[in-house]
């Protein structure tokens, strides 16, 4: 039942980074990535568990584009410090720091999903 509801509330979180994504100047990418991890949150708040293979492949699409981002930045730990000084973009740098953690949540998120939605099939 905890799973059910915890996945509900990151559905709902998921679904609220698609709406901000509008803003972003590409924001298809952004979008698609973020509600495909809605949906699958979704199924797994609705059905007890999620799609295995479908939460694994858009948990592994977010770590490795999260490493992209936090690599290509250059100075990422230190701008991880500065990430919520405010809520105005100072930099693209630090743009890409938080774009990084939304991808690192989706990638975790997804990770747990598939594992315990496999824990799951595996008692049927």
């Amino acid at each position: 039942m905890l799973f059910r509801v915890v996945n509900g509330v990151m559905a709902l979180l998921f679904a609220v980074a698609v709406a901000v994504q509008y803003n972003d100047p590409d924001p298809l990418r952004w979008m698609a990535l973020y509600g495909a991890a809605f949906v699958i949150a979704l199924m797994a708040a609705v059905r007890g568990r999620g799609p295995i293979v479908a939460a694994a492949g858009v948990g592994a699409v977010a770590l490795v584009w999260g490493l992209y981002w936090a690599v290509s930045s250059g100075t990422a730990l230190t701008l991880y410090e500065h990430m919520f000084d405010s809520w105005e973009m100072k930099n693209t740098s630090i743009e890409e720091a938080r774009e990084a953690s939304g991808l690192f949540i989706v990638a975790v998120w997804m990770a747990i999903v598939a594992a315990q939605s496999r824990k799951q099939a595996l008692r049927r």
